[in-house]
């Protein structure tokens, strides 16, 4: 058995263009209705809010899951292959997938996320828990397109499992963050993932499920506010980013449910009619405008199980908490 007794190695793919991040913020905001991406939440501030909002007990995705993962492990462990590479999506704190290393067997854990500076520490700590386990942190916007490129490529080649199947875990129902159309884009290109390593591969993904306006809206907008102090730093970071001049308190959270789309909806509402200025522009917001920062979707199970198989999957099979909240998916490639 090999240890590792070095930090694990990093590979950044993706290289921040904020000429390009303003120009895109300009354009949302230009637009009717204006939008705002919600990559824009996710500043450091914003970072440490979205985990205190997992905490909060209007909250229950992060803890619904866990607690399938928990439940429902073994029965995982049995159609997931042992021995996989695990290529976790959307990293952050590697929580989710170090969880389930004792479960799994992965022979190697790749994590991503869009910057491995916010990996760094994390892994070089997961590295001295499991030192026999190869690791990579890979920076990488997968939402604009998820594939390996040379140089992780080379890394897993030169690997101890290099003809490994590949696992692709993307928990959290992230995906809900992509509309049917993205979420279909996204799904091929992890499908086409899966299929380039050995045989056996395949999609472990957490999935938010349609459930009562009175359980799904909480959860976006909770008593204490920390889900619209959330929001509502996006506009400081836009501010640091475009140069623009939005008061926050001058906005007001809205969190709702669009029955019709199946989603969540996080908007901001402009408490009074104001001007928000940037260097070469501006807009006029009427009282009561809102500006679109977030949809999360929700999906019935045999809707999601149609989307896998439309984006190449085969026969799908997922566990779920006794209300039926929320499911986790295994799809072989």
């Amino acid at each position: 058995m090999t240890l590792q007794t070095t930090a694990p190695p990093f590979i950044q793919l993706h290289h921040e263009d904020r000429a390009a991040l303003r120009a895109e913020l300009v354009a949302g905001l230009q637009a009717t209705p204006a939008h705002i991406s919600p990559k824009f939440l996710y500043d450091a501030l914003g970072s440490r809010l979205f985990d205190a909002i997992t905490e909060l007990p209007e909250y229950y995705p992060t803890r619904t899951e866990a607690a399938i993962f928990q439940q429902h492990g073994a029965d995982m462990a049995q159609v997931v292959p042992g021995g996989s590479i695990l290529l976790d999506l959307g990293a952050g704190s590697c929580v989710k997938a170090a969880r389930l290393f004792p479960v799994l067997r992965p022979a190697a854990y790749v994590a991503i996320d869009i910057s491995v500076d916010y990996l760094r520490d994390t892994l070089q700590q997961l590295q001295q828990q499991h030192p026999a386990l190869a690791m990579l942190g890979v920076g990488m916007d997968f939402s604009s397109r998820f594939a390996l490129g040379a140089e992780v490529a080379d890394w897993l080649a030169d690997g101890p499992a290099a003809q490994a199947p590949r696992v692709v875990f993307y928990p959290g129902s992230s995906i809900g963050n992509f509309d049917p159309v993205e979420a279909l884009a996204l799904l091929r290109q992890a499908h086409a993932v899966c299929r380039s390593g050995g045989a056996g591969g395949g999609l472990l993904i957490g999935v938010d499920r349609v459930k009562p306006r009175a359980v799904l809206e909480p959860a976006y907008d909770d008593a204490l506010g920390v889900t619209g102090a959330f929001n509502r730093n996006l506009l400081l970071n836009v501010n640091r980013v475009l140069g623009a001049d939005f008061a926050p308190a001058a906005w007001r959270h809205v969190g709702l449910f669009n029955e019709e789309a199946s989603r969540i909806e996080m908007h901001l509402e402009a408490s009074a009619q104001q001007t928000v200025c940037w260097p070469g522009g501006q807009r006029v917001f009427a009282a009561g405008e809102r500006l679109h920062t977030e949809s999360s979707y929700k999906w019935q199970p045999d809707h999601f199980e149609a989307l896998l198989r439309n984006a190449g999957f085969g026969e799908a099979r997922h566990w779920s908490d006794a209300q039926g909240w929320f499911s986790v998916f295994w799809a072989p490639a």
